[in-house]
């Protein structure tokens, strides 16, 4: 495993390759707020409190610092051209307008390419195309694109009240989904365009609207053929949850339009497009949560049943899949072949609030980060198989806020499945049942729960009326039996006495 992994903390910032801390590049600051790869994985960038930094992690050298104390996001363009830095918004004096909060500087030369005021965090960064040949972002009630950072605006779409957008991934035509919550009695919808037939509402791909939708989350396939759309509201109106209600609804860039039928109710944890776009998964209704691998049509492809799981992670060649349960769950994690659907193996990593897959798609890592939990921080490096390759703890009152791997490219490799030798190696590794110290070493003289008879049991269970009727239910039914056979009896004599 040659991947690299990046971690921050309350002892700053450092990269691990395998097992092994690297010495470049590291930051002792403890305001290290955030970090970033760019999707390539050529360049790394982080803010240290004091200044935003890129490094070239191919050469391992430091290219630019950029005066950015306060800067709390970081993204790189598609193509590692661009790196956009957002700090929190604050105005001038005698509330004057205050100086631009979000800068894009090129990579390669530390020039500032632009510069506007974007106030609040979410959707604060500009999107691109894959290949950079369209950037857009959000202003008013209409979704501005540009051929170049800094350049004029070429095309424009309007939409009343519009609050979110989506580029498509993939080749071009680029695609738009936009995002326009209800008002009053009116619905709110999901529209699909292409980019540039933006002329009127008729001339958009799909359109689907639905109630209950305060907030939505797009999740584009990997070919632009579709799109899920998470929607969830602040209040669940029928008492049945305090964390509001979510609904999930298929969208394909045809036209094609359906609400993803879901077995039971309940939450909606987790969705997540396999990397191929035929398929994806979703884990759903009240615990034990149930998983279900679904088609485009919507048509249920496959059940995993249920369990004590909140969250699905799909490896980066799709042919591995993973139902955890983190958070307030115990950290279970069962791995699934994607093509038979076989588990291929199950295990635990107590206290995690984070996983991510390794790019090479067999290794993944699993972290207890602040401000989730704040003790037993550290983070964990794992095969599929269940073997903890590494592990880092950090020291009593230090903190663990985030770790990610570096993106990269790596071949595809054939699932193993535990052997006989690994799985008796496995069983044996589980932890024995407690004994009292003074009952060690000697024969068991208590009864388990196994041990008892389940008669013996239910008869305990029973109280005295529960017994009393029970005896006579079993009085009546033995009276039935013997009428049935005094009947069967002298219906046998009748042909008898008509013989004499």
């Amino acid at each position: 495993m040659n991947s690299i992994l990046a971690a921050r903390g309350s002892r700053g910032l450092s990269f691990a390759s395998g097992t092994q801390t690297t010495a470049e590049p590291r930051d002792d600051s403890s305001h290290c707020r955030v970090m970033g790869f760019s999707r390539d994985g050529t360049f790394f960038a982080w803010c240290n409190g004091e200044s935003v930094l890129i490094y070239d992690v191919k050469s391992g050298k430091s290219l630019h610092k950029f005066p950015k104390p306060k800067a709390v996001g970081l993204v790189f363009s598609p193509m590692s051209t661009c790196l956009c830095i957002w700090s929190p918004y604050s105005v001038g004096v005698s509330g004057t307008t205050g100086a631009c909060n979000l800068c894009i500087y090129k990579t390669e030369s530390g020039e500032l390419a632009s510069e506007y005021i974007h106030k609040k965090f979410d959707a604060w960064s500009p999107q691109w195309s894959v290949d950079e040949a369209i950037c857009a972002n959000n202003v008013s009630n209409e979704i501005r694109f540009y051929s170049e950072i800094g350049g004029s605006m070429t095309h424009r779409l309007r939409i009343e009240n519009v609050a979110s957008f989506s580029l498509s991934p993939g080749a071009s035509p680029c695609k738009v989904a936009a995002y326009v919550p209800g008002a009053k009695a009116a619905p709110s919808f999901v529209r699909i365009y292409q980019f540039p037939n933006f002329g009127s509402p008729a001339s958009a791909l799909a359109n689907k609207s639905f109630f209950k939708a305060d907030r939505v989350e797009i999740k584009w396939n990997q070919n632009a053929s579709g799109v899920l759309v998470l929607t969830s509201t602040e209040v669940d109106k029928t008492g049945g949850s305090y964390y509001g209600e979510q609904g999930l609804h298929y969208i394909g860039a045809n036209g094609e339009s359906s609400m993803v039928p879901l077995a039971k109710k309940g939450p909606i944890y987790s969705a997540e497009w396999n990397p191929d776009s035929k398929d994806f998964c979703v884990v759903y209704g009240y615990m034990p949560a149930k998983a279900t691998l679904y088609n485009v049509k919507c048509e249920p492809i496959f059940d995993f049943g249920t369990g004590p799981r909140n969250a699905v992670h799909i490896n980066p060649h799709g042919n591995i899949l993973c139902l955890a349960g983190f958070g307030n769950l115990r950290g279970n994690l069962e791995f699934w072949s994607r093509k038979d659907h076989k588990l291929i193996n199950k295990t635990q990593a107590s206290d995690s609030t984070f996983f991510q897959w390794c790019p090479d798609g067999e290794h993944f890592v699993t972290a207890t980060t602040a401000p989730r939990l704040r003790e037993g921080n550290g983070y964990k490096i794992w095969h599929y198989l269940g073997q903890q390759l590494h592990s880092f703890s950090a020291a009593p009152k230090e903190e663990l806020w985030e770790v990610s791997w570096r993106p990269g490219e790596f071949p595809e490799k054939e699932i193993r499945y535990p052997t006989a030798a690994e799985l008796k190696q496995k069983e044996a590794a589980k932890p024995a049942v407690y004994r009292p110290p003074n009952a060690r070493g000697k024969p068991r003289t208590f009864l388990s729960k196994e041990d008892e008879s389940p008669a013996k049991d239910a008869e305990k269970q029973l109280s005295k009326a529960a017994a009393k009727n029970k005896k006579k239910r079993e009085a009546k039914t033995r009276a039935r039996e013997r009428e049935a056979e005094e009947k069967k009896a002298a219906e046998a004599e009748k042909p008898a006495r008509r013989g004499r």
